[in-house]
């Protein structure tokens, strides 16, 4: 029996690969591997990020989670989890993540 462990690849790749410059409905279709979760991120025009699960259990990240909360409540404009900071933030902080 053989174990498969994910290959690690920086945020900026991982995160430009899961980006889709597609029409908005390509991009809500998009698959979402398992272990990874979609979130959109913008102040205007949001952007589609798929990022991996254990960013979860970061502090950092469960500051933006707070942030949506308190913006969104339960009503996300996207149909899905809105992140409300800038891409380059989320980029940088995700790439803060990954090198932890």
């Amino acid at each position: 029996m053989g174990f498969r462990f994910p290959r690690v690849v920086p945020a900026k790749k991982l995160l430009r690969r899961s980006f889709s410059n597609t029409n908005k409905a390509a991009s809500e279709s998009a698959y979402v591997p398992k272990g990874h979760f979609a979130v959109y991120v913008g102040e205007n025009e949001r952007k589609r990020f798929v990022v991996p699960v254990s960013v979860l259990s970061q502090p950092l990240f469960q500051d933006l989670l707070t942030q949506a909360e308190e913006e969104y409540r339960f009503d996300h404009p996207m149909g899905g989890l809105t992140i409300p900071c800038t891409e380059d933030a989320f980029v940088d902080l995700i790439s803060q993540l990954s090198s932890f």
